[in-house]
């Protein structure tokens, strides 16, 4: 696990910057005027402590313990059984990781249900049996896209809240991708939408990335928004 990885080369920053400091009373100095190895010390053992706290509740004690021990080479455990404990944290973990995301992912669809059920009673929204709703801009002239065909298209995807998560228009240059490829509430739009068209399209997460999101700005359970323009396909 990512927390587990972070606090070993923790423990490796400590042994390096001499951890005993920590243990002699002698050296009981304001950290303010500590020199940069001792506040570097003093900064990761904070950091990586606050860190670890989100998945399970710390002693102090005992992790400063295992922290000297680790220094000092002489475990109160067989190595066995120190890979059979951390084996438990990993899998407790994760545990607690799929519970915060399916609580976000909870939180998330219910804010976007609640868009999506006021947003089809807008003027010129249309919401399909799968629960897409788009609202034409521009109706195009062109061919109909098959999922089999490679497309170029403009684009801008938002969150609900305005949040912009990515921009072919910012980028400078149009997308290209096969209308199948990508997620189902693209692939069922691009296949009704005419070259030439620029929809907005509204998509709850069931046709977007559900439960898992994707990126750090798409979270679990997001419903997403996005212009699309198709501009032509690719021969």
């Amino acid at each position: 696990m990512q927390y587990y990885k972070k606090c070993f080369l923790v423990l490796i920053i400590l042994f390096l910057f001499n951890i005993e400091c920590f243990a002699n009373e002698e050296k009981e100095q304001s950290i303010e005027k500590a020199d940069l190895e001792k506040q570097i010390s003093y900064a990761l053992g904070y950091d990586i402590f606050d860190k670890l706290k989100e998945t399970f509740e710390l002693d102090p004690a005992f992790f400063m313990m295992g922290a000297m021990d680790r220094h000092e080479k002489q475990p109160k455990l067989t190595q066995e059984k120190l890979e059979e404990i951390l084996m438990s944290y990993q899998r407790l973990a994760r545990q607690k990781q799929m519970e915060r995301i399916k609580m976000e992912a909870k939180v998330n669809r219910e804010e976007g249900f609640k868009f999506l059920d006021e947003n089809k009673k807008k003027e010129n929204v249309v919401t399909l049996s799968s629960g897409l709703q788009y609202k034409i801009i521009i109706e195009g002239e062109g061919p109909l896209p098959k999922a089999t065909d490679t497309v170029e298209c403009h684009y801008k995807g938002t969150l609900i809240d305005g949040t912009e998560f990515d921009s072919s228009y910012r980028r400078g240059k149009p997308a290209t991708f096969q209308v199948g490829g990508v997620i189902q509430g693209w692939v069922e739009a691009l296949q009704i939408m005419k070259v030439g068209s620029k929809w907005e399209l509204y998509i709850p997460p069931e046709l977007a990335y559900g439960d898992r999101g994707a990126g750090s700005l798409i979270k679990p359970g997001a419903t997403l928004i996005f212009e699309v323009e198709v501009l032509g396909i690719v021969e």
